[in-house]
């Protein structure tokens, strides 16, 4: 949608143009995915024999940290057409700036309530919507409504939407960008590590002081049990 083209990626994405079905069929692709994974579909041996496909995550940014959510239990659609496409071979996930619903009709438990897996949300104060330009607190909205499970929130003092891409495209750079991508990383290892590996030594750092006085200044970390 932006990557090549001239002027602000942001403006690049608001001209763009996505059909529901392709939202839809994005969707979609997540349990065919898991599926070619259980049937070895194109996989070489040696690393179906290393997958241990009891405990899988997902994660992804922005658009993907909304897939991520919907097959958490987030709901799709609106009023009567309020339905879900939720997976349930998922243990865990990490959404790195989440997307709010915009489904405005419905509450937000009805939105949010059925989400029943573990989640890390991941955002930062400066992490504005290069859609509509709401701030990052709208942001909040999953992790607050979210109760069928733990809960894991990060918020980066000055981290914007890009800090979790891995790339910042045509954007500035910022001062913050190495040693917030390792606040990132660590976090996320130990979230996986927790959930995926059941080690309760990286659960007691990520939820005790250990990552909270590993991250000072830099951000807030908030953890909340179902």
């Amino acid at each position: 949608m932006w990557e090549g083209k001239e002027g602000h990626p942001w403006d690049n994405i608001r001209k763009a143009k996505i059909p529901r079905k392709a939202a839809l069929q994005r969707y979609q692709d997540i349990p065919f995915a898991l599926n070619c994974l259980e049937e070895g579909r194109d996989l070489d041996q040696a690393l179906q024999n290393e997958m241990d496909l009891t405990t899988i995550g997902m994660s992804g940014h922005s658009f993907g940290a909304g897939t991520t959510q919907i097959m958490a239990g987030q709901t799709l659609g609106r009023g009567k057409r309020l339905y879900q496409y939720k997976e349930p071979r998922f243990t865990a996930g990490i959404v790195y700036s989440p997307i709010p619903s915009f489904n405005r009709q419905d509450s937000a438990e009805e939105i949010y309530g059925n989400i029943d897996i573990p989640l890390f949300h991941m955002t930062g104060t400066d992490d504005d919507s290069p859609v509509d330009n709401t701030g990052y607190e709208k942001r909040l909205e999953i992790y607050d409504h979210a109760h069928k499970a733990e809960q894991h929130l990060f918020i980066l003092e000055d981290g914007d939407h890009m800090i979790y891409s891995g790339s910042r495209g045509q954007l500035a750079e910022t001062d913050n960008r190495e040693r917030y991508e390792q606040h990132i990383m660590l976090a996320s290892l130990a979230f996986w590590d927790s959930y995926l590996l059941q080690n309760r030594r990286a659960y007691e750092w990520l939820t005790g002081e250990g990552f909270i006085n590993h991250i000072g200044a830099d951000g807030q970390y908030r953890h909340k049990t179902n």
